[in-house]
Formats: structure tokens, sequence, C-alpha cells
């Protein structure tokens, strides 16, 4: 989760987007994507961390299939992430802070855990919570003063 915070504070820097940021780490734990919010940045809806760091992690291993693959995530994943995370087969989802206003695996809708779903990922939630609310928090506050 430190790296994920690294990759949201250093692409907020330049893209001036959401601080939002995702690890995705092999079945041997190596991280083989990284990926940042850069809805901003390449004026994109779907440029969110999740699946910006899917798509590299997705061509870096020849395969959309990320079975066995871990995304480590600052924050709850909304549901169109929820839906791109079932549809790669991604194992293991670990995310940081809840998003009580569009969460989509726990806080508004629970996408991956839904007895419907084809894949249904280990979910991990609230690890260094504090640390990525904080991020989002400080983000907004900045916004809020510069308007």
């Amino acid at each position: 989760m430190a790296l994920a915070i690294k990759v949201a504070l250093d692409a907020t820097s330049v893209s001036g987007d959401v601080p939002v940021g995702a690890v995705i780490l092999n079945s041997k734990s190596e991280v083989i994507a990284t990926g940042s919010n850069e809805r901003e940045l390449d004026r994109d809806p779907s440029a969110h961390a999740e699946i910006v760091a899917m798509r590299k992690a997705a061509k870096k291993s020849g395969s959309w299939r990320l079975e066995d693959h871990t995304l480590v995530v600052t924050l709850e994943p909304c549901a169109m992430c929820a839906g791109a995370i079932a549809q790669s087969r991604i194992s293991r989802v670990v995310f940081g802070a809840w998003d009580e206003k569009a969460g989509a695996v726990g806080s508004v809708w629970d996408i991956l855990r839904d007895p419907r779903s084809l894949n249904k990922p280990e979910v991990v939630s609230g690890v260094l919570a504090e640390e990525c609310a904080q991020l989002l928090q400080s983000f907004f506050q900045g916004q809020r003063k510069a308007n």
C-alpha cells in the first residue's frame, strides 16, 4: 500500500488528478504495473488508477486474464473499476480508504462479492486507511481553497 500511496502522490503533482494510486502484483508478489488517476491528464473518464494499472498489467503479461494477481489501491474501487476487476479475473483486491459515496466493494454496492458475480476475488479492506483517506482530504481541501 505504501507504493500505491507514493504512486498517487507522484502522479497528482503532475496531472492534477484526484490522488488515487494502484499497484498490481503477480503471483510471486512482484510489482508488474502501477497506475494513477489520469482522467484530467488524458481527458478520459475511464482512466481510473485501477483501469490504468490493469491495462499495463495485461500488456506486460500478454493476457487480459490477471488470475493469480493482486490489485492494491488506495481507494475502494467504484462500480466501473469493480466490474473491470471482475472481468480481468484478478484474484485479490486490497484497498485503503472506503468510498462512502461511490464505493462498489462494500460501501454503496458490493459487486465483487455479490453471489451472482462470476469472479469473486478475495477482498482485504482498510489497509493504511487513515493515510489513504488523508491523501484525498488534503487534495480536496486544496481544491476548495483554490476555488
